[in-house]
């Protein structure tokens, strides 16, 4: 199966910002689409952002305007940029892949956890 390994998490103060990474081991070029969840303590899993692979976004609601999700397929690696960060953005972070080549199939990565806090 396709590992997906994030990292970039941390402790960051309201308003600061971060950059996540999601390292595919395979290229992501045969990935029909990437995307970032996130899911805090308490509360259901929420989309933050997806790209397909023609590089087309879409944004959850609660970050519009303050989080950018980008590929670099030389690095088999997709990006979440996150500025502005709110307390409310605090959850674990995770990467998701799915493909149709050369069988439809997808894949989680373990999470990285985020915290903003003063």
């Amino acid at each position: 199966q396709v590992r997906l390994v994030e990292s970039g998490g941390g402790l960051v103060q309201p308003g600061g910002s971060l950059r996540l990474s999601c390292a595919a081991s395979q290229s992501i070029s045969s990935m029909l689409g990437m995307s970032w969840y996130r899911q805090a303590p308490g509360k259901q899993r929420y989309l933050v952002a997806a790209i397909s692979r023609i590089g087309e976004t879409t944004y959850g609601d609660l970050v519009k305007g303050r989080f950018t999700i980008s590929t670099d397929n030389a690095e088999n690696t997709m990006y979440l940029q996150m500025n502005s960060l709110k307390p409310e953005d605090t959850a674990v972070y995770s990467c998701f892949a799915w493909w149709d080549t050369p069988t439809p199939g997808n894949s989680w990565g373990q999470g990285t956890q985020v915290t903003v806090s003063s």
